[in-house]
């Protein structure tokens, strides 16, 4: 029996359980869900760092009941120095390194205004406060997880050059041991910093300053004026109106067009049974068809070459399901996008809601650690295309392709549901797993996120791809998909990081909150 978690005072889901722990004890201490996710972010940037970082990117939606959720764009955009003449004599950005790193973060920016959002809620916990776990973390030191361990032997030959690395998260040369403890006391005195002179030190202050001199003597085309020029957005979210529910997502530059039209596509198809060959089947051909949707139009929102809400349409959708073939699969592959991330939620005491998503793209980012502040830098730029007849060409002050989009619910009849998961090309296939299950089939919360998963397409710098499946998948359903045309991968692993680290939490109108953390992940539902 899988049983979900249920608590009444608030609630927090993170994919590492000291994430989570910091945001559920911001709840405790009166602080909302902003407050709570704030807390969490800045935690899980040190306790995770192959996944995230403050130097990298961020998407949130905030609800407030009894209105609309409110997005905010905290993707930074290419430095004024990132030209196609910056990387004359290549074919693409190297993917690692200085040269990386060729955006601004805007994860803290992102903090920043989600702040201010919640500020009409009330009186606010001071900064130190939200940031202390963070700082401990940092300065104290973590247990490295399995999953760093591996990930940093794994891609080490990309990495253990990049500026700052090897000094910041190797031991004696070598990638450190699951339960190595990790001290970043660099990136503690940052945090402590801002959490003193504020967020905003990071763009516009004397923070900004030491990064901006940093990334010049690297070799980054990013400058404190790149910094200073930038700030967090409240955009419109995107919508798709399914027959029960409402659910949000971000705009471009992110795929969260494509997360809503995988559940508007399925819904048309009339699946009436979970977990059987009609079921993933549906998706997959779904995910197809929303893919190449979004290989077509999600680019820079300067740049849009139509609009994405026209995607979401009831006869957009209509005239898409029509043409997948209930029994045999359309040929594959198309274009994919890798990319490493983490996802979390939080519900406070009132109802309030955050969906949120924090990335440096690949694993460590760019690699790039900044000696003097403890950062490690994106290298979400490398998504830009040095073709000047690309969608998504090399631009200054453009954003680029982001994978990223947090998602959130909310049904007709009061529930209220964020979801979401890292996982670049899986982000929206496991998002439509996990609502499916959860809203179509009868899942619990806990059994929706822990079910078998797939995979469409790359994640995790694979090249494959191949429809991946985790071995827990019955072998005649494998059989029958193969005989529908896919081009099946079995996994060796019943639960493979492959599928990426999902969360959900689900507010019930009677107050009572339910959580899912990711058995795949090093995570935890903390509660109040």
């Amino acid at each position: 029996m899988i049983h979900t978690l249920k608590a009444l005072g608030g609630m927090q889901v993170a994919p590492h359980h000291l994430a989570a722990q910091a945001g559920r004890d911001v709840l405790r201490d009166g602080g909302n869900a902003v407050e709570a996710m704030v807390a969490a972010a800045a935690a899980i940037a040190v306790v995770y760092p192959h996944m995230n970082a403050i130097g990298g990117d961020g998407f949130w939606l905030i609800h407030e009941p009894g209105k609309p959720p409110v997005a905010i764009d905290a993707c930074g955009p290419a430095a004024a120095l990132a030209t196609r003449d910056f990387y004359a004599g290549l074919d693409a950005i190297p993917p690692r390194g200085a040269t990386a790193a060729l955006t601004v973060a805007g994860t803290i920016g992102g903090w920043d205004r989600a702040l201010q959002v919640a500020s009409a809620w009330g009186p606010a916990l001071p900064l130190p406060r939200l940031l202390q776990d963070a700082i401990r973390h940092a300065h104290d030191g973590v247990a490295v997880t399995t999953s760093q361990s591996a990930l940093t032997r794994d891609k080490l030959p990309g990495l253990k050059d990049a500026p700052g690395f090897a000094q910041t998260y190797l031991v004696n040369g070598q990638p450190p041991e699951p339960g190595h403890v990790l001290k970043q006391p660099a990136l503690g005195r940052t945090l402590a910093q801002l959490a003193e002179r504020g967020l905003d030190d990071f763009y516009r202050g004397e923070l900004a300053q030491r990064i901006g001199a940093e990334l010049e003597r690297v070799g980054s085309p990013v400058r404190t004026s790149d910094l200073a020029a930038y700030r967090a957005q409240i955009v419109e979210p995107l919508a798709v109106r399914l027959n029960d529910s409402t659910v949000y997502n971000l705009p471009p530059p992110t795929q969260g067009l494509s997360a809503l039209m995988i559940l508007g596509l399925f819904e048309r198809l009339g699946v009436t049974e979970g977990e059987g060959f009609a079921y993933l089947h549906g998706l997959v051909e779904s995910t197809k068809r929303a893919f190449r949707v979004r290989e077509r139009v999600v680019t820079d929102p300067q740049r849009l070459p139509a609009a994405p809400s026209s995607f979401l349409t009831p006869e957009a959708l209509d005239e898409l399901a029509a043409q997948i073939d209930p029994a045999r699969a359309l040929p594959w592959p198309d274009a994919a996008k890798p990319g490493d991330t983490i996802w979390m939620g939080a519900i406070d005491r009132e109802g309030r809601a955050v969906s949120f998503i924090q990335s440096v793209y690949w694993e460590f980012g760019s690699g790039t650690v900044l000696q003097d502040t403890g950062i490690c830098w994106q290298n979400r730029g490398t998504s830009f295309s040095l073709d000047p007849k690309a969608l998504n060409s090399l631009k200054p002050g453009h954003k680029p392709f982001h994978t990223l989009n947090p998602s959130m619910a909310l049904f007709d009849d009061g529930r209220v549901m964020p979801y979401g998961t890292m996982g670049g090309e899986g982000q929206p296939q496991t998002q439509a797993a996990v609502f499916t299950r959860y809203a179509r089939f009868g899942h619990s919360l806990q059994q929706a996120v822990t079910a078998p998963r797939w995979l469409l397409g790359r994640t995790w710098g694979d090249v494959s791809t191949t429809l991946k499946l985790e071995s827990r998948f019955d072998p005649s359903l494998v059989q029958t998909l193969r005989d529908a045309g896919h081009v099946v991968e079995v996994l060796p692993e019943a639960f493979s990081d492959t599928m990426g680290h999902a969360g959900a939490l689900v507010r019930h109108p009677n107050g009572v909150i339910e959580g899912a953390a990711d058995p795949r992940s090093d995570g935890a539902v903390a509660a109040v």
